[in-house]
């Protein structure tokens, strides 16, 4: 825990400080911890505002444009300021939260290009060109949590699965933080989908500056057919 404080000094204070503001529960489940946060009106954290967002804005937006992607699902879309830096011609957020998807479904009203529903909604047979998985798979700290979420993201996938996160197994650092080797999961159970592109993180742990750093990087998978 010390060593991870050392590495993200502000990004641990703010989480304290937002615990301390929001009165968060005592920690019970991934789900509950995200449910309660939102419901607090506490945000989707770091990874989803500012130079980061921006950064994977970037990184998605290209690759939807030049890869004609026509449809979207995100698995665990978060309070939706990550979406308002995306142009997706149709996208699909689901999040195990309703008042993350309350919150989405507001400030998208009018947006037709636009729809939103929880986890236990997403009935498993929407599928779309693209499913992504952004800042999610180091929250899921529960094993069957993780199994079931990889198996619903790559499922729902026609032709590609963009997954920003770390890759490395880690005991937890926080109650709601546990890096994972994700890549060993596709490699087992999802070998019909390859690795085509790895892009690093524009602002990685360690890196001079002062911005916020982040423990992800981007991996994108295309289904062999």
């Amino acid at each position: 825990m010390k060593k991870f404080i050392q590495q993200f000094p502000i990004a641990v204070r703010s989480i304290m400080w937002l615990k301390s503001q929001l009165g968060l529960k005592k920690f019970d489940s991934s789900a509950q911890y995200w449910d309660e946060r939102y419901r607090r009106q506490g945000d989707s954290g770091f990874g989803s505002y500012a130079h980061l967002a921006e950064f994977k804005a970037k990184i998605i937006n290209e690759f939807v444009q030049s890869n004609h992607v026509k449809s979207v699902i995100e698995f665990g879309c978060g309070d939706g300021n990550q979406l308002t830096y995306l142009l997706i011609p149709k996208y699909t957020g689901v999040d195990v939260s309703a008042h993350a998807i309350e919150r989405c479904k507001h400030l998208f009203m009018g947006d037709q290009s636009k729809s939103f529903m929880t986890t236990d909604a997403f009935d498993g047979t929407l599928t779309a060109d693209l499913t992504m998985s952004l800042d999610v798979i180091y929250h899921l700290v529960e094993d069957d949590v993780f199994e079931s979420y990889m198996a619903q993201l790559f499922k729902a996938s026609e032709r590609f699965v963009i997954i920003y996160s770390s890759n490395e197994d880690k005991p937890k650092v926080m109650d709601h933080v546990r890096s994972r080797k994700f890549s060993t999961w596709i490699d087992t159970y999802r070998p019909d989908f390859k690795l085509i592109q790895f892009i690093p993180n524009k602002y990685p742990v360690g890196s001079p500056g002062k911005e916020i750093k982040s423990i992800a990087d981007f991996y994108i998978y295309e289904r062999q057919i």
